[in-house]
């Protein structure tokens, strides 16, 4: 009000519930009416613009800012950016891992994903997540690069990782034979193989059973092991069924 040019009169006011607003009831024509009167022990307090800038360059990032940001900035889902900012802990995890990885996303569907469940079954706080933020960001680029399939991962590599969060990524993802099949040639020859063994299905597909394709894709990756990259794989088997 005393910004728009008005006046503030010193009065009573009552407030409706039912649409939320005030009315002037009773104006009081001496602040004394209201007992007012100055605090001799109290010195007066001047708010300058300098001190309010001080105080916003000094405070945390706060949690609808922070919302906005990974909304905006980062991509995310709005049901992404609302849980990983329940918590600053949360949320400082996710940017820090973010300083490693620009997979955004990715990083996103780990923290809500493996991470959440270690979280849950540990009863422990983000805080108490051994791995630090750069070395998840490895496994991350790594199952980004199809290097490692997720499932892998997050089930079988995570454990073990954080069993020994010292050791090397990668030399502990050969160690335990998780590294995909990413040679062209070899996945064609066991992508052949398959259709081979299931040319029965293969005429079905052909006539518009269409979801057999994901019963070719799980034989492959069942000759494989689950190692081959399933992209590869499945690009490869497209093109073979299209050409029979």
């Amino acid at each position: 009000m005393l910004e728009s040019g008005g006046d503030v009169v010193s009065e009573t006011r009552t407030f409706n519930v039912e649409t939320g607003t005030t009315s002037a009831m009773r104006t009081k024509e001496e602040l004394n009416d209201y007992r007012y009167f100055p605090d001799p022990d109290l010195s007066p307090l001047q708010v300058s613009e300098e001190w309010l800038n001080e105080i916003r360059e000094t405070m945390p990032i706060l949690p609808e800012e922070l919302y906005q940001r990974f909304v905006n900035e980062f991509s995310l889902p709005e049901y992404d950016a609302l849980v990983l900012t329940e918590s600053k802990e949360m949320a400082d995890y996710y940017m820090a891992v973010c300083r490693y990885s620009s997979h955004y996303k990715a990083v996103s569907n780990w923290m809500m994903g493996p991470i959440k469940s270690y979280l849950n079954d540990t009863g422990v706080g983000i805080e108490g997540f051994p791995l630090v933020p750069e070395k998840l960001s490895v496994v991350i680029e790594m199952v980004e690069e199809n290097k490692m399939s997720f499932a892998n991962a997050a089930q079988k590599f995570l454990p073990e990782l954080l069993k020994d969060t010292d050791a090397d990524v990668f030399a502990m993802a050969t160690q335990l034979n998780l590294l995909q099949e990413s040679d062209e040639g070899a996945i064609d020859k066991l992508v052949e193989e398959v259709l081979n063994e299931f040319s029965s299905k293969v005429i079905e597909y052909k006539k518009g059973k269409k979801g057999l394709i994901s019963m070719f894709m799980g034989e492959v990756m069942k000759k494989s092991k689950g190692k081959a990259d399933p992209k590869m794989a499945n690009g490869l088997l497209q093109k073979k069924l299209g050409e029979i």
